[in-house]
């Protein structure tokens, strides 16, 4: 996905998906802290593509290196060098709060009354702009317009005796859901909000602890997993080694559902569940529930793979790859002058028209937001001699906005929301439409559908938001005006 900075008037397209949110990863005491963060940041690329950083300590001093762009491209080996000491986290972002730019680039890095302190988040506070409205008025000065900066204020506001009981107190005023890594000079924390809505993993590596938003992270520096932190679990990690608090208020657990849909590596396993075999078998559970006769089943690269597959197994019918992906798209490109049907699309998916001429095709894929790029794959794909095409998407309708660290459009833009099944269907062009049931996909998951927030399918909200556009959403329209 091309980032918000780097918009113009084709790519605005990105926007018919929900964008993946951020990613966090740490280590304590390990001689390679920054180069281990890096290649954590390296495998959770797919969380963010706008920026990352990364902030280390050697017990005395911070070091500091952020950057706009991809990991590969931030950090040099030089960039590394200079981010010495044993403690280190770090940070891939997709802006949900605050706008595109260097200065909204985490982690944060601060010196206050109690020493230095740096700090990153996956995910969204909801009431980071009352807050933060409350702490201008007191006299603080903000340096972005993040909100994972209001914490550092509340943090640093605390008059409570440790580092634990000042973040505790700091967390307790929070609003949302969010997964949290705070790096003092001899201290690594890592927190998850009471209802554990974004996902933070406990791993080892060499007798060192790590932290990390997915498992497939640990997989990459050969760190063994541990755990999942715990909803609303403060985790203190120090010279002494882990300790385990619950300084809040236990409530239900919601984990995002959608991690398991789309935004999670299909290599790593949350929650104790892999995220490829949920896909899969969401895959499975659509073919039970919209059975139609075919003669292919073709995913919308790349989260349509698994459940394309599983619905091609359950089905009987043949899997092919009709759709080509191009994996080397730049940030930029030069436009046509003359207008090209679809461009946008075609830049990164290619129909196999000697594969799929002639033939009765299903198409999957993860979602359907604004419907505009359903429409223009549909389109492609008739143009390529499908006589016929049945549209399956592994996930619930969505008809609701995300508040929880996920950008997306307002509600009054989703096609769900305003559409029924078959005036979705005559949009975007296909001779039939079905979504996967929520009873499917929960059966896919394994886990009951009360443990888990679907509020972009149910409008059921596990923290209260007020029902108006969340500032998180201005990003997309203020850059696809652009």
């Amino acid at each position: 996905m091309f980032p918000p900075s780097k918009q113009n008037s084709i790519d605005v397209d990105d926007y018919d998906h929900f964008h993946d949110e951020c990613g966090v990863f740490g280590v304590f005491d390990h001689p390679e802290a920054a180069n281990l963060t890096y290649l954590g940041l390296y495998a959770q690329q797919h969380r963010g593509q706008e920026s990352a950083g990364i902030v280390s300590t050697d017990g005395h001093s911070f070091y500091t290196h952020r950057g706009m762009g991809l990991v590969a491209d931030i950090f040099q080996k030089s960039d590394i060098k200079t981010l010495r000491g044993h403690h280190s986290i770090g940070h891939v972002r997709y802006s949900t709060s605050g706008e595109s730019g260097l200065r909204n680039c985490q982690p944060f890095s601060y010196e206050y009354a109690h020493g230095g302190i740096a700090m990153c988040h996956n995910g969204n506070i909801v009431n980071a702009p009352e807050l933060r409205k409350q702490l201008e008025k007191m006299g603080s000065i903000f340096q972005s317009t993040s909100d994972t900066e209001v914490l550092i204020h509340l943090v640093a506001r605390s008059r409570a005796s440790s580092m634990k009981e000042r973040l505790a107190g700091a967390v307790s005023k929070l609003t949302g859901g969010f997964s949290l890594l705070v790096l003092a000079e001899k201290r690594l924390v890592g927190l998850r909000d009471r209802h554990g809505i974004r996902p933070l993993v406990l791993g080892k590596l060499d007798g060192s602890w790590v932290l990390a938003s997915e498992t497939c992270a640990f997989d990459l520096v050969g760190a063994a997993y541990v755990r999942d932190v715990e909803p609303g679990e403060m985790v203190v990690i120090d010279e002494n080694g882990l300790e385990s608090l619950h300084p809040f208020a236990s409530v239900k657990p919601k984990f995002c559902v959608f991690e398991y849909v789309y935004f999670a590596r299909p290599d790593s396993t949350l929650e104790g569940v892999n995220v490829y075999e949920a896909r899969y078998q969401i895959g499975v559970e659509l073919a039970r529930e919209s059975a139609v006769d075919a003669d292919l089943v073709i995913p919308v690269p790349d989260s349509g793979v698994p459940p394309a597959m599983g619905f091609a197994e359950e089905a009987g019918i043949p899997f092919q790859m009709g759709l080509i992906r191009n994996h080397y798209v730049g940030r930029t490109f030069i436009e046509p002058k003359q207008s090209i049907r679809n461009f946008g699309v075609k830049l990164k998916l290619n129909p196999n028209r000697g594969l799929i001429a002639g033939k009765r095709v299903i198409l999957v894929d993860d979602s359907i937001v604004r419907g505009t790029t359903s429409r223009k794959i549909v389109e492609m794909v008739r143009a390529a001699g499908a006589s016929e095409i049945h549209m399956r998407i592994s996930s619930p309708p969505t008809r609701h906005s995300c508040f929880y660290g996920v950008d997306t459009p307002d509600a009054a833009e989703l096609m769900a929301n305003k559409m029924d099944l078959e005036s979705m269907r005559k949009a975007i062009g296909a001779d039939s439409l079905a979504f996967v049931s929520f009873e499917g996909m929960y059966r896919a998951v394994g886990k009951p559908r009360g443990l888990h927030c679907d509020a972009c399918f149910s409008g059921d909200y596990p923290v209260p938001v007020e029902k108006q556009r969340s500032p998180q959403l201005s990003l997309l329209h203020i850059h696809s005006r652009k």
